[in-house]
């Protein structure tokens, strides 16, 4: 295999708190160690479609206190089947990029395992989803901030449902994972949790 001098960089899949954080630390590692860097806007979609920028260091400046991801991202049925890989592949060569790193959750790492496997192309898998559902994980990007936004929220609701002394049903995000509904439901004391795995 050549030495990489180039990688591209992308978010698939839902965002999370952290992943404009996450780009930027890859942008500016990789150009300290020499390599050029090109975000590839609207993840995997945004591979098959070409739809490439260079990465600067000042291009990356000013954005880890921003909410979602500046390079956009989305969900991809094209990328899943051969043909939408193909295209991706194309373009990959074409723009000269010998690697890439993907942030994003299951189906992005899924997505990043499958074209790795007919292309040969590395990939790296920054763990950043708000369902902490990455194994061999402890936290992923964006986890600990929803925690925090859902013990915030709950507490809130608590006030309003023990001045009128009532019962609320309290439903969050996960998808098929129950750790935010778990770790909050414990943090606010909860009297009971009901999660996917049980």
């Amino acid at each position: 295999m050549a030495k990489i001098k180039r990688i591209g960089v992308l978010t698939s899949g839902g965002d999370a708190p952290g992943m404009n954080a996450a780009i930027r630390a890859v942008t500016r590692t990789a150009i300290y160690f020499h390599l050029e860097v090109i975000g590839i806007r609207q993840g995997y979609q945004g591979m098959i479609q070409g739809n490439f920028r260079e990465l600067k260091a000042h291009s990356v400046s000013d954005i880890i206190q921003r909410g979602g991801t500046f390079l956009k991202t989305a969900r991809s049925d094209e990328f899943k089947t051969a043909e939408g890989r193909k295209k991706a592949y194309d373009n990959l060569v074409n723009a000269d990029i010998n690697g890439v790193v993907v942030i994003g959750g299951d189906g992005t790492f899924t997505g990043a395992r499958i074209f790795n496997e007919e292309y040969e192309i590395p990939f790296v898998g920054i763990p950043g989803t708000i369902d902490n559902d990455i194994y061999g994980t402890d936290y992923t990007i964006g986890y600990d901030t929803c925690l925090n936004t859902v013990v915030d929220a709950v507490d809130k609701i608590r006030d309003t449902a023990s001045a009128h002394n009532r019962l609320f049903f309290i439903e969050v995000m996960g998808a098929e994972a129950g750790f935010i509904a778990l770790r909050s439901g414990i943090a606010t004391g909860a009297e009971a949790i009901m999660i996917p795995e049980l």
